[in-house]
């Protein structure tokens, strides 16, 4: 009766995280905890983590399909490091010893909670009032170029926030529309989660049962997420995930 109330839990736990990232993303900071409270060792629970949210990132990508730059070669320009940097992130993790991994995971997700609580600066800093006069230059590709590997790397390696922190990264290339930065976004964090998913893969580091049960709570989730958007306080919903994740944090130093 215990594992079943643990395996509700996940599923719901799947439909929570689906449905904050249809609304404002951050939905690994409930999904991947729900796995460690559920007694899945850290590296597992990532790998297991990555396994259940990828089919919403291709979701999400098909959906901005229509949003995607045509010309310029921009995406071309940051597809190899983010194939890259989540190779190198999945690799890291895939050797970190589980007990140094489950020391690092507070300040892990300690940091994605701080990105993801900074966001309005984010949103400021892309300047959504001035959409035109997009223009990225060749210095503006070689930084984009190197910041998204370490992005990506970072994502392969664990990966709540990257989505923040590409959004920066293209607003300094110099791209304005948020559309289109959504949609070059959406595509990267899914060749990233997709090409650490494939190394969890050929490691068996996936525990399926678990990734399929939350999969399937993360696509109702989403749906419902997407449906009842327009009613949700933003303001409320950001402080709602800010204080989960500033709880699990202090959750996982206590425990470990």
């Amino acid at each position: 009766m215990e594992h079943l109330a643990g395996l509700t839990g996940l599923f719901f736990a799947g439909v929570i995280g689906g449905a904050i990232n249809s609304v404002a993303g951050g939905g690994t900071l409930v999904s991947f905890p729900a796995l460690i409270a559920f007694g899945v060792p850290t590296v597992v629970a990532n790998a297991t983590n990555t396994a259940a949210v990828c089919p919403g990132s291709l979701s999400s990508a098909f959906a901005y399909r229509h949003d995607m730059p045509t010309g310029g070669g921009l995406l071309w320009t940051l597809l190899l490091p983010s194939f890259a940097g989540g190779l190198a992130g999945a690799v890291i993790l895939s050797i970190t010893p589980e007990s140094l991994f489950a020391r690092i995971v507070p300040f892990l997700i300690l940091f994605a909670t701080l990105i993801f609580g900074t966001r309005d600066f984010f949103a400021r800093l892309i300047n959504l009032s001035h959409p035109s006069g997009e223009r990225v230059s060749l210095p503006g590709k070689i930084w984009g170029f190197c910041f998204q590997f370490f992005v990506a790397a970072y994502g392969g390696y664990f990966g709540a926030g990257i989505g923040i922190l590409m959004l920066a990264s293209l607003s300094l290339m110099g791209l304005r529309d948020i559309h289109r930065m959504n949609a070059i976004k959406t595509v990267l964090a899914t060749i990233i989660n997709g090409t650490a998913l494939v190394y969890f893969i050929l490691h068996r580091l996936v525990s399926w049962p678990l990734a399929i049960l939350m999969a399937s709570g993360c696509v109702v989730g989403g749906y419902l997420g997407a449906h009842y958007a327009k009613g949700v306080d933003q303001r409320l919903l950001r402080l709602f995930i800010v204080g989960i994740g500033l709880l699990v944090s202090l959750w996982l130093f206590i425990r470990g």
